[in-house]
């Protein structure tokens, strides 16, 4: 019998965001492979075996995963959020590519998750509802003047930006250096949104702005999202803030 692989997307946090097919795909699976932290939020299943890794270990964690499939096994990869967006789908796919040809005829399937800056974003409202991109902020695997070009492209046309791995103990200082790229552009009102472990119980919502921004209220399970010159809050009383970026022109009362 040929074996499989699904890599499989946990969602931002909360159980309620683990679609059906990522269910379904964990259920099938005979071997669990993945970060041991996300590993511990799949309940563990009788004569499922399970192998975790470290969090840098990506392209090893990915070739692990494949030979056991090429051997037969039926195996899931999880991955928190999305595994396509800054996550195991594209360790996946890179390994593929310089891996044995066998590697290239095996079922592989990405099933798709809850990424962090959907979940943040459905938090506080509509701040990603008009263009907006994607920024990891780690120059682990990039330099960082490649960093400062992307943010400098992305806040001068306008973009929303999403903003992944904004720091560690490892990297101290790049998220502040980046507010204070971004301030080049966007006026000190433009909204800031730190989304910290949304969807668990230490869940932490902050809703500022890029003047009053302190990478202080930031670490690797926050996710910041950065309005653009057109993004709006609504206060109301009462009740949490709303942050929206318009589709449309400004409208009327």
């Amino acid at each position: 019998m040929s074996g499989r692989l699904a890599v499989v997307g946990l969602g931002a946090g909360s159980a309620g965001w683990v679609t059906p097919d990522a269910s379904a795909a964990l259920t099938e699976a005979e071997a669990l492979y993945g970060y041991a932290g996300y590993l511990d939020r799949v309940p563990p299943r009788p004569g499922q075996s399970r192998h975790p890794s470290d969090n840098r270990e990506e392209v090893a964690r990915a070739r692990a995963a494949l030979e056991a499939a090429a051997a037969g096994v039926k195996v899931a990869l999880v991955t928190a959020g999305d595994p396509g967006v800054f996550a195991m789908a594209a360790a996946v796919c890179e390994a593929i590519e310089h891996g044995p040809a066998s590697w290239r005829a095996l079922d592989v399937a990405m099933v798709p998750g809850v990424t962090a800056m959907l979940a943040v974003a459905a938090r506080v409202g509509a701040p990603l509802g008009h263009d907006f991109c994607a920024l990891s902020l780690s120059d682990n695997l990039k330099p960082w003047d490649t960093i400062e070009r992307r943010l400098d492209a992305a806040a001068g046309a306008g973009f929303v930006l999403a903003l992944y791995n904004p720091l560690s103990r490892a990297r101290p200082w790049q998220l502040g250096a980046a507010f204070e790229r971004l301030r080049r552009h966007l006026a000190g009102s433009t909204p800031v949104v730190f989304g910290r472990a949304i969807g668990r119980a230490d869940e932490r919502l902050i809703v500022t702005t890029l003047a009053e921004a302190d990478p202080a209220n930031a670490d690797m399970s926050t996710l910041i999202i950065v309005g653009s010159a057109t993004t709006r809050v609504i206060t109301r009383d009462g009740l949490a803030s709303l942050v929206y970026t318009p589709r449309t022109g400004e409208l009327g009362p």
